[in-house]
C-alpha cells in the first residue's frame, strides 16, 4: 500500500499544469476558470488530496484553530465550557485543539509550546490549581501576539481577558439560603490551596454568616482537593469531633457528594438533621436521593462568552489591547437536600 502523500504537485502532473495553477484553482482564484477548478478538484478527491492546514496557516497567518487548555477535561463543567466556545467558534469556521493540563504546571508549560507550535490563533485557558511561581510561559503567548482568556479559574498576575462567574455571590447565595432554612451552624467544605475560586467562596460563606449575626466557627471550615475523598473525610471529621452542624455548603459538588455518602452510613436524616448544598450544578445532582442543591456556573455560557473575547481580540485593530473582564451572575438551583422547612 502507498502511504506517500499526495501533494499538489502530483495533481499538476496529472492534468499537465503548473503546481501554481492548481493552489490557485483549490483556493478558488477567480483568475482560474471553472472547467480547471472543476478538473483540479475532481482530480484531487480523486488522489485523496489532503491539504497541508500548518502550511496553509503559514501563508495566511490564519490557522482556524483555539487552543483550549482545561485542568481534566473528564469533569462535565469543563466539557460544557468546550461545547460553548465551541458553538461560538465553528459559526464562524473555526475549530479547538483540546488539551489536559492535569493539574501540574509542567504539563500546562508543555500543552501551551505544543499549541503555539502548532500555530494556534489563540488559546483559552483555564489555570491549574497548583500554585505557579511565574507565568512566563503566558506572557510569552501574549508577547507573540496570540489572544489569551483565561476562564473560571482565572489570575490578575497576567494582564489579559477573563470569564468568570460571580463566585462570592454564589457562594454568599448558598449560606443565606441554608440560614433562611433555620441553619446555624454551617460548615464549609473549601479548597486546601485557596486559589482564586475557593477565596471567593469561602468570602461568601463568611459574609453571609456576618451579615446574619451568626458566629463563624473555624472548626466547621474543612480543607481539601474538593474530590468525592475529600467531602467523605470533611464529613467524617465533623462527627467524629462531635462538632455541632446542621447544614454543609461545599465549595464542590463532587465533595457534598461524599458528604451525603457519609451522613447516609451513619444513618443521619437529610435534610432534617443536615443540609446539604454544593457547587457548579454537575449533572449528578439532580439524580442524587434527595437531589442536591448547588449554584449553578453556566458552563456553557461561560465557553461562549470566552469565545466572543477571543474573537474580539482576534478582529481588533488595536496594537495594545485593554484586558476585558466578562462576570456572569451564578444562580442558585434549589433542591430537596437543602430544603429543611419542608421537613
Amino acid at each position: 500500500m502507498n502511504s506517500k502523500k499526495t501533494t499538489i504537485h502530483d495533481i499538476a502532473e496529472k492534468l499537465n499544469i503548473t503546481a501554481s495553477t492548481v493552489s490557485r484553482a483549490l483556493n478558488n482564484n477567480p483568475r482560474i476558470s471553472e472547467a480547471t477548478k472543476k478538473a483540479v478538484l475532481t482530480m484531487a478527491k480523486d488522489l485523496n488530496y489532503q491539504p497541508n492546514n500548518l502550511a496553509a496557516a503559514l501563508r495566511k497567518g490564519k490557522s482556524q484553530l483555539i487552543g483550549i487548555i482545561v485542568p481534566r477535561i473528564n469533569r462535565s463543567f469543563f466539557s460544557a465550557v468546550v461545547r460553548g466556545v465551541e458553538e461560538v467558534a465553528n459559526q464562524l469556521n473555526y475549530r479547538v485543539v483540546v488539551s489536559q493540563s492535569l493539574e501540574t504546571v509542567e504539563n500546562e508549560i508543555a500543552v501551551v509550546n505544543t499549541l503555539l507550535n502548532a500555530r494556534v490563533d489563540g488559546i483559552i485557558v483555564s489555570l491549574v490549581g497548583e500554585k505557579s511561581t511565574d507565568y512566563e510561559h503566558y506572557e510569552n503567548v501574549t508577547k507573540k501576539g496570540v489572544p489569551l482568556v483565561l476562564f473560571d479559574r482565572t489570575t490578575t498576575e497576567i494582564g489579559t481577558s477573563q470569564v468568570i462567574i460571580d463566585d462570592y455571590l454564589g457562594a454568599y447565595m448558598a449560606t443565606e439560603h441554608l440560614i433562611k432554612q433555620g441553619c446555624t451552624k454551617i460548615a464549609h467544605f473549601t479548597h486546601k490551596k485557596r486559589f482564586n475560586i475557593y477565596n471567593e467562596r469561602y468570602r461568601g460563606y463568611v459574609e453571609a454568616l456576618k451579615n446574619h449575626n451568626i458566629p463563624f466557627n473555624e472548626s466547621l471550615v474543612c480543607e481539601g482537593n474538593m474530590q468525592l475523598e475529600d467531602g467523605r473525610n470533611c464529613t467524617k471529621r465533623l462527627l467524629d469531633t462531635d462538632n455541632d452542624f446542621d447544614a454543609i455548603f461545599s465549595s464542590s459538588d463532587y465533595a457534598i457528594m461524599g458528604a451525603m455518602q457519609v451522613l447516609k452510613e451513619r444513618n443521619v436524616k437529610i435534610p432534617e438533621e443536615v443540609a446539604l448544598v454544593g457547587f457548579s450544578n454537575e449533572p449528578f445532582t439532580s439524580f442524587t436521593d434527595p437531589p442536591l442543591t448547588s449554584v449553578n456556573q453556566f458552563p456553557i455560557e461561560m465557553g461562549q462568552a470566552a469565545a466572543e473575547l477571543f474573537f474580539e481580540m482576534l478582529n481588533s485593530t488595536k496594537k495594545k489591547l485593554i484586558p476585558q473582564k466578562t462576570v456572569l451572575q451564578p444562580e442558585l438551583i434549589v433542591r430537596a437536600s437543602s430544603l429543611k422547612l419542608e421537613h
